[in-house]
């Protein structure tokens, strides 16, 4: 659920920035929070950005950034971005922090969401915030977060990870699954799919950073599982096996299995739970349907695998969820009374 502050006013993001920013990152979550509107049309987050030294700060382009406020607002902030700077990218010798980003991190309040996108992880983990998490990097700069900073595990396959209220992302477009991902937690899918659509970008991308990354070519073609994923997606309501999945592909079901990881980044049967779930989602969000018909509906076959898959994805039950972002009664929201 979104936090807000005891004024009342929107949920505060503040925007860490460091010289060398990347432009690009700081316009995604101006972009992005800004356009989260409740259903009045009111806006659901007021988003500062903020620097060590207030004044001009160099990009990675041939622009200045002139940031008026200084890092006293981390204290009253909500949540706390801090994206990438060209200057992370420089060879390092030792897994430390400047004094202007330590002591802008020494600010932040406790109980403030805190994220990173791309090599912005590195400054989260010099401050200690990534020890003993999962977290992830730009996939170049994966080997570097993890000698530097041993006690953090990092996972160089996927988008973000999101561990006890501290958040990263991988490369700079993945700024763009974060902060979805952000404002789905604090206001539901509803909200998050306008903030996607206004965006004209996908609400949610499969996989990871996997697929992403440059691998030697075997093959002067290759043949794609994009067909065998869109014919399982209009088929989530069955069983659905690996062996059918490979004959849309025309493929031996080792050679799927191997081709689909390099694709999407997760083996089939991660990929299609994944699926199975998100569509679940939805239907718990905008349909009436029990709970049991929802897990029919989405190829879990029972109310019981349903309430495990989700809450092993989302930590949370079917009729919780349900309850969360339709303001219904638990009974409600398991199907059995008035919606």
């Amino acid at each position: 659920m979104p936090t807000f502050r005891s004024s009342g006013n929107p949920h505060r993001v503040a925007v860490l920035v460091r010289d060398g920013l990347l432009t690009m990152e700081l316009g995604i979550v101006h972009r992005l929070f800004g356009q989260a509107v409740s259903s009045g049309g009111e806006p659901l987050y007021e988003v500062l950005t903020c620097t060590p030294e207030p004044g001009d700060v160099r990009t990675d382009a041939d622009v200045t950034v002139r940031v008026a406020h200084g890092t006293d607002i981390l204290a009253e902030a909500d949540t706390v971005i801090v994206p990438a700077s060209d200057e992370d990218y420089a060879p390092r010798a030792a897994p430390h922090l400047p004094s202007g980003p330590a002591e802008a991190i020494a600010r932040i309040r406790p109980g403030a969401r805190i994220a990173s996108i791309c090599t912005g992880s590195f400054v989260l983990a010099a401050a200690g915030l990534l020890d003993g998490k999962r977290a992830t990097t730009h996939w170049r700069s994966a080997a570097d977060l993890q000698r530097l900073h041993p006690d953090v595990r990092v996972d160089p396959g996927v988008l973000y990870t999101d561990e006890d209220g501290v958040l990263t992302a991988a490369g700079v477009a993945s700024g763009i699954d974060l902060c979805l991902h952000m404002i789905r937690a604090d206001h539901g899918s509803r909200v998050a799919n306008e903030v996607a659509r206004g965006t004209v970008v996908p609400p949610h991308r499969d996989g990871g950073q996997a697929q992403y990354i440059p691998r030697p070519v075997t093959a002067a073609h290759r043949s794609s599982t994009e067909p065998a994923r869109t014919w399982a997606l209009a088929h989530l309501d069955r069983p659905v096996t690996l062996r059918e999945l490979a004959d849309r592909a025309a493929m031996s079901t080792r050679t799927f299995s191997r081709r689909f990881c390099e694709e999407a980044g997760q083996t089939p049967l991660q990929w299609l739970t994944g699926q199975r779930v998100d569509r679940a989602r939805h239907l718990l969000e905008e349909t009436d349907l029990p709970v049991d018909r929802v897990a029919a509906a989405v190829g879990f076959g029972t109310a019981v695998s349903l309430r495990q898959h989700l809450h092993a994805a989302l930590g949370v039950s079917p009729s919780a969820y349900r309850a969360t972002f339709r303001g219904v009664t638990a009974t409600d929201a398991d199907g059995r009374g008035p919606a």
